[in-house]
């Protein structure tokens, strides 16, 4: 759908490794900055995934934008910011994009 009316919406979830982490606490101080440097790219962020994995986490990015083209390069963009984490091993990522109308 490429109309003057569309939405479209995005979806990135990056399942990662930590380093050496050992406390909630350390997998937090890891985490904290990624996320903040995600939503610098005007997208909403959480962590998710079991917090009593210390070296995993789940990190969930979404974006809307009119144009499908612009949630692609919006994801490929953070997809790439987490993968050149140096203290994070990118795992799995999975990612979709809808227009609203479809949901």
């Amino acid at each position: 759908m490429t109309g003057r009316n569309a939405v479209f919406l995005g979806v990135l979830e990056a399942d990662v490794l930590l380093g050496a982490v050992s406390s909630l606490k350390h997998k937090r101080a890891v985490i904290r900055p990624v996320l903040a440097r995600l939503r610098r790219l005007d997208v909403a962020v959480a962590e998710g995934g079991d917090p009593d994995l210390h070296r995993r986490a789940t990190i969930g990015v979404s974006t809307v934008s009119g144009e499908s083209a612009r949630v692609v390069e919006v994801l490929d963009t953070c997809e790439r910011l987490v993968a050149g984490e140096p203290e994070l091993e990118l795992l799995s990522v999975r990612r979709r994009v809808v227009s609203v109308d479809d949901l």
